[in-house]
This record gives structure tokens, C-alpha cells and sequence, in this order.
């Protein structure tokens, strides 16, 4: 790979990755209620997205700049998932805006249709019983198709 392809490999992934941050700061406030819970998951998951504080700020304040980007590869769109639905579960009251939203986003990243209501119960399940995403991968392997 020359350093032009990685170049574009980086501008992806942080595309990708304030794309994540605009849809987590969606799936936060579409109850109506973005609470310091829901802000600190949100934190977490930027800093480990490499998303500072101040382009966290930055994309809360201009959603409209971020463009919506899917994600290249199944593994982080799986990750990315995985995220909202936690977002989504995090303050122990799933809102029915939300739950339409985690699986609006679960068909925009190329999961089936059909399957999309079990997988989000299923992330949703592996997350309340304390599984990571990497377990939660696994335990979901059969509707990633």
C-alpha cells in the first residue's frame, strides 16, 4: 500500500468514525432525552474511536456536515451496531423511536431485513448479560448474513 492508499485508508476510517459519532449522538437524543449516561457512553466510544473531545463537540453542533458512511468492513459494522444498540440500552429505558432507529441503521449497514428485529435482540440481550462485542459477535454469527 503507498502512502496515498493509506492516506485514504485514514481519511476513511475517521470519515467512518464521525459518521459513528453522528449516528450514536442520533440514536442518544431521539427519545428526547440525552442524558449524562447515555454522554458518557458516547465519550467512551469516541476516544476509543480516536474522536477528541472537541470534534465530538464540533459534530453534536453540526450533524449536517457529517456525512453518513457505512462502514467497509462486517467486523465494524457489527462493532458500530453493537454501539448503538448499547446507546440505545444504556439508560435501562428503550424508547420505541430508538428501537426503530437501531434497525434502520442495522438494514443501512447491509443486514437483512428480516433477520434485523432477532439481531437487535440479540445484541441487546448479549449486552444486558454483560458480553462484549466480540462475544456478542459470536452468539450472532448466524443472522450476519
Amino acid at each position: 500500500m503507498n502512502f496515498k492508499e493509506l492516506l485514504g485508508a485514514f481519511r476513511q476510517g475517521t470519515a467512518t468514525a464521525k459518521s459513528h459519532m453522528k449516528n450514536l449522538i442520533e440514536m442518544a437524543a431521539v427519545d428526547g432525552n440525552f442524558d449524562s449516561v447515555e454522554y458518557e457512553l458516547l465519550r467512551s466510544i469516541a476516544k476509543r474511536n480516536g474522536i477528541s473531545e472537541s470534534q465530538l463537540k464540533e459534530i453534536k453542533q453540526n450533524p449536517d456536515q457529517i456525512k453518513f458512511e457505512v462502514p467497509a468492513d462486517a467486523k465494524e459494522k457489527f462493532e458500530q451496531l453493537y454501539d448503538l444498540v448499547h446507546m440505545m440500552s444504556i439508560d435501562k429505558s428503550i424508547h420505541a423511536e430508538e428501537m426503530k432507529l437501531s434497525r434502520i441503521f442495522a438494514v443501512k449497514f447491509g443486514y437483512k431485513r428480516e433477520l434485523v428485529n432477532e439481531l437487535v435482540a440479540t445484541i441487546q440481550g448479549n449486552i444486558e448479560n454483560g458480553q462484549n462485542v466480540q462475544e456478542a459477535m459470536k452468539r450472532s454469527a448466524r443472522l450476519l448474513v
